[in-house]
């Protein structure tokens, strides 16, 4: 089984005192199900499962009165238990199929005798209507799929290798040429594989590519089904952005044009489909900024985006037929770089970053791919595909302009400063 950073969250929340109930958000097939079971099992003497989805009939139990002594006679007619006070945890999946449910965790968290946790799509918490949110007796965390650090784990890389690329980024000292060469080639696996559980998990079992490009396919098609039941009368716009997401990244400057989508596009007409995907956390935006200064978030223009895909296997899977052996082979300079940029975009929102570019036409033409604020600090990130990395006249010059700002260059190289920007190989981006 894979091992997931969830669990050490999952056992801090355990140890807080008058805990809140715990809402586990993420989109579709990224392992939420499967840590939560796995968590329930080895740290509770009951761990009780209501799936709304698999087991409709257990939407029943919240569909007359929702105080605690009448849930839990519900639950236990219908055959689930044991009710083992202070050592019980109560799962609800697929909590998006039964609000009601949604509604009972308010009673049954100041009720205190059991433990709660719940689980659901984005999908579907983000759009179903709740008639009472359980404002104050709820936490909520979000769950991705596997970050690059979890893939090394899948690939059973110790963790005293991953500790020593940490040390060679703090004292910015070149990685072991042979640790530096494996780690590349480990990190083109994850762009063509991805962090899918499902798919990760049938590569480190079979390490064929059919059978993994059929998993991703899978899970993408899962998602055209999503789209058309819960985005409903914009379904066909949703549907219409994230099929063009591959097309629209593989233009010179990656940013999002809607008219590619239509010969009359409005900002309007599109503007609620397109967040719907972000929503759902399907789709990663990444906004424009006017200015490079703290705070970021004041200097952004929300008309102009890119869209990034939030699984680059699924990415590679969906629009580059063919390529997997190429970029399994060092070559990731096709498709204008995109496909290294949108593998940085996924892994830093998976550290929970919030994504901005930067472009200005005077007085001179520039174009930052990533701006990041980290604290008060603001990064400048330079995705470099290939082996001209040192060829970055915008970065340079926003350098010159501004000493407070951080460059960072990741590409193919080892890890070596010069002129006041710093150059990662791709693979140290999770350590962002």
């Amino acid at each position: 089984m894979l091992s997931r950073k969830i669990e050490k969250e999952l056992k801090e929340w355990k140890l807080t005192k008058n805990k809140k109930a715990l809402l586990i958000k993420g989109a579709r097939q990224v392992g939420k199900t499967t840590s939560i079971q796995k968590f329930g099992k080895e740290n509770y003497k009951s761990f009780i499962e209501l799936n709304f989805e698999r087991n409709p009939e257990y939407k029943d139990i919240f569909s007359a009165s929702l105080d605690t002594n009448s849930i839990i006679l519900n639950m236990s007619a219908m055959g689930l238990g044991p009710f083992i006070e202070n050592n019980t945890l109560i799962f609800f999946d697929e909590i998006q199929s039964c609000p009601n449910a949604r509604v009972a965790v308010k009673f049954l968290v100041q009720d205190g005798r059991f433990d709660y946790i719940e689980s659901g799509s984005l999908l579907g918490i983000n759009f179903n209507e709740v008639s009472s949110y359980p404002v104050g007796f709820e936490t909520q965390i979000n769950m991705h799929s596997l970050d690059f650090e979890e893939f090394l784990w899948a690939r059973n890389i110790s963790n005293d290798v991953i500790d020593s690329l940490k040390k060679s980024l703090t004292l910015k000292k070149p990685i072991n040429k042979a640790i530096h060469n494996i780690m590349m080639r480990y990190f083109r696996e994850y762009i063509i594989v991805g962090g899918m559980p499902a798919v990760v998990n049938k590569f480190v079992e079979t390490y064929d590519i059919n059978v993994v490009i059929k998993e991703q396919m899978d899970i993408i098609n899962s998602y055209r089904d999503d789209i058309k039941k819960y985005a409903g009368k914009s379904k066909i716009k949703v549907q219409e952005i994230f099929d063009s997401i591959p097309s629209q990244l593989n233009k010179k400057n990656k940013r999002y044009y809607l008219s590619m989508l239509s010969k009359e596009p409005k900002m309007r007409t599109y503007e609620d489909s397109i967040m719907w995907l972000f929503n759902a956390e399907i789709a990663i935006p990444c906004y424009n900024v006017a200015s490079i200064e703290y705070p970021l978030l004041l200097n952004v223009k929300r008309n102009l985006f890119k869209v990034y895909m939030k699984d680059i296997g699924l990415l590679v899977a969906l629009s580059f037929k063919g390529i997997q052996k190429e970029v399994l082979n060092g070559d990731i300079e096709i498709n204008e770089g995109s496909i290294i940029e949108n593998a940085l975009a996924d892994v830093f929102k998976k550290k929970n970053y919030k994504l901005y570019y930067y472009n200005r036409k005077k007085p001179t033409n520039m174009e930052i791919d990533f701006v990041i604020q980290k604290n008060k600090s603001i990064i400048i990130i330079e995705a470099k595909s290939g082996s001209n990395f040192k060829e970055h006249p915008s970065l340079t010059k926003l350098v010159e302009e501004n000493k407070f700002i951080k460059p960072i260059v990741y590409c193919i190289d080892n890890i070596h400063e010069s002129n006041g920007i710093l150059y990662l190989p791709y693979y140290l981006s999770f350590l962002l």
